[in-house]
């Protein structure tokens, strides 16, 4: 799922392509797309966008008579800029909306047709759809420390709890938790102040600098190879490979479709944290250590 680093990028680039345009029309292929239905989307057919915001993960146009058009691209889906009049073409493709320049096109791989659009009129209305987190870039340490004392989660949960904090998912909670050198499952409600200090600056180094590597990569372009999964990140998408701090083999908590990936070395003290799938099929056959789930595994093989 895009985050805030990658919704920072998309924006940057629709300011060079779409800022102050006219919207030509839409194009909406798929009937499950548009989640409202008042006022409809035709009455944007014309006007210039005035403004481009992120709200959390999601990307908010700015029109005219205060319209504001709300895209959530969810896990698959993705903005590409084609010429004119470009075709909606294949089954991800789902809307086209055209400028005089170009056309943006939103598709959505795989089957399950997650991505979102509501047109809503008026500032309350659009705050409506804002989860509300706290927006973490630049934020105050006392305004995180508090936010994340609201709740007793776990710090993986907190960091994506939209309501929490702001546009941080899957993939940039793992690296900002590698970074603070942080057990994903620890209480936010027992951490040490020392702790709570260094999450806060891992979350404000993490973002700054993936937001200032993604701008050196796309350049003046239009971000087409936005992922989850990047080379250059330390744990994220890398289970069984090598920590770039410590050596140690990174490992992976797996639940529903998603899965954390963190270093025993620098997180956890070397213990191995309880996969779900495979904790109920061992039990208390569960080893404690990565050496252990090794030795286990040429056991079994």
């Amino acid at each position: 799922m895009p985050e805030l680093p990658d919704i920072t990028i998309y924006i940057e680039a629709l300011e060079r392509k779409v800022w102050n345009q006219p919207l030509e029309q839409i194009r909406v292929s798929s009937p499950f797309l548009l989640r409202t239905a008042v006022p409809p989307l035709s009455v944007l057919h014309g006007r210039k966008i005035l403004a481009l915001r992120r709200m959390g993960k999601r990307i908010v146009f700015g029109f005219e008579d205060s319209l504001w058009l709300v895209l959530h691209l969810m896990i698959a889906g993705r903005l590409h800029w084609k010429g004119p009049s470009a075709k909606l073409a294949g089954k991800s493709a789902l809307a086209a909306f055209d400028f005089p320049d170009g056309t943006l096109l939103l598709t959505e791989a795989g089957t399950r047709k997650r991505a979102s659009l509501h047109l809503v009129q008026g500032e309350n209305a659009l705050a409506d759809l804002d989860p509300g987190g706290l927006e973490i870039i630049g934020c105050a340490f006392e305004d995180f420390q508090r936010t994340l004392a609201m709740r007793n989660h776990t710090l993986k949960r907190a960091l994506t709890d939209p309501r929490l904090f702001s546009g941080i998912g899957n993939a940039y909670s793992d690296e900002i938790l590698h970074r603070a050198r942080l057990s994903p499952v620890a209480l936010t409600q027992n951490l040490s102040q020392q702790q709570i200090t260094r999450l806060y600056q891992a979350t404000q180094e993490m973002l700054g600098q993936w937001i200032a590597l993604l701008r050196q990569q796309t350049g003046n372009a239009f971000p087409e190879h936005v992922t989850a999964f990047r080379p250059e990140m330390a744990v994220h998408g890398k289970f069984g490979k090598t920590c770039p701090v410590c050596g140690a083999k990174v490992q992976r908590i797996r639940y529903a479709e998603n899965e954390t990936n963190y270093c025993p070395g620098c997180q956890t003290a070397g213990k191995l944290l309880a996969d779900r799938s495979l904790s109920l099929l061992l039990k208390r056959d569960w080893p404690k250590t990565p050496e252990e789930l090794e030795e286990m595994k040429r056991m079994r093989s």
